[in-house]
């Protein structure tokens, strides 16, 4: 049975299902943003390798896809954590101290806003709203919420997620 390492070093290209979405997608117009969705839907982020597979599909050229990616935060070049952390950073919140959670989180993990860990476990993203501003500061770790924080209780509801 391959190891999650293994399978993240697998080249990657599109499966058949892409392939049939992107011909149902491809003489519509915006097509392209739907089809990155999809591909990072399937992978969790766009790999280069599919990316040059999609502009060869779509016959567009890879600098338009790359334009597309890097201009919306939402698509992402590198393989994601095991563990998605966001921390919400509204002006509101980010008053209320969602600047010292990210700090704290960058000191615990290692790592900065916008990031994988090095062993890949953990990416922590900065976001502008969560849609419970009430809780604040606030953050969520693969979608559970943890509301009205301070600094000192990340360390163990990080601990959840260590293994």
């Amino acid at each position: 049975m391959a190891t999650e390492l293994d399978q993240a070093n697998t080249k990657k290209t599109l499966t058949p299902e892409l392939l049939d979405f992107i011909a149902q997608w491809k003489s519509r117009p915006g097509n392209l943003i739907m089809v990155l969705h999809r591909v990072q839907e399937t992978f969790g982020y766009i790999p280069r390798e599919v990316a040059f597979q999609v502009a060869e599909q779509l016959d567009v050229p890879l600098a338009k896809i790359y334009g597309v990616i890097t201009f919306y935060h939402f698509f992402r070049l590198k393989r994601p954590g095991k563990h998605k952390i966001t921390v919400c950073m509204g002006t509101a919140r980010y008053l209320k101290g969602g600047a010292d959670l990210t700090k704290e989180f960058e000191q615990l993990l290692g790592t900065g806003l916008n990031t994988t860990t090095p062993d890949n476990r953990f990416s922590l993203e900065a976001v502008l709203c969560l849609g419970c501003s009430g809780l604040a500061p606030v953050m969520t770790i693969d979608g559970e919420v943890y509301g009205r924080l301070t600094a000192e209780q990340l360390p163990e509801i990080l601990s959840k997620y260590q293994e």
